[in-house]
């Protein structure tokens, strides 16, 4: 008899493979409706942040809509794309189809550094890909409060001390 040494994280390793597959499986399996099956699929694009100097530079992939099919609002510092990609599904009772592209409404958010303008914010739509440029708020800038000292009224300005006119 031969012996086999036990490895704990070869078993969790197998318990997370199964707890996968389960899970795959029971998002992405088909389900009865109307008395066939069908499968049902969420539709998250994928989409890219980037950042340069002047701007936000946000890109999704919307492969098969237009740009009626998509809207882009601003609320509250939430930039918010959403749209719907239809099915193209046509029932066939002939022979059996697969459809494995999923479609329905979606809805992409992003919440932006407070001080954003809605005027800053442009989109393009060309090919498929939505390209959406936020232009970056204005840094404020501290603002020097002058100090007095004592009752001679004398400010401290960058380190230097001067007499106001009142002293003098």
């Amino acid at each position: 008899m031969a012996l086999i040494r036990w490895e704990p994280a070869r078993e969790l390793s197998s318990m997370q493979n199964e707890m996968n597959r389960l899970f795959g499986t029971f998002f992405d399996s088909p389900t009865p409706g109307n008395g066939r099956r069908t499968s049902v699929r969420s539709w998250i694009p994928a989409t890219d942040v980037t950042e340069n100097e002047n701007e936000y530079v946000l890109k999704a992939d919307l492969p098969g809509l237009t740009e009626g099919d998509v809207n882009v609002e601003l609320y509250d510092s939430v930039l918010r794309i959403s749209g719907e990609r239809k099915s193209e599904h046509e029932e066939h009772t002939n022979g059996y189809h697969r459809v494995e592209r999923a479609f329905g409404r979606f809805s992409r958010s992003l919440r932006l550094p407070e001080g954003v303008s809605a005027d800053g914010i442009q989109a393009n739509f060309d090919n498929g890909v939505l390209e959406v440029h936020i232009q970056k708020p204005e840094q404020r800038q501290p603002h020097k409060v002058a100090i007095s000292v004592g009752r001679e009224a004398k400010t401290i300005e960058g380190g230097e001390d001067t007499e106001s006119p009142q002293a003098a």
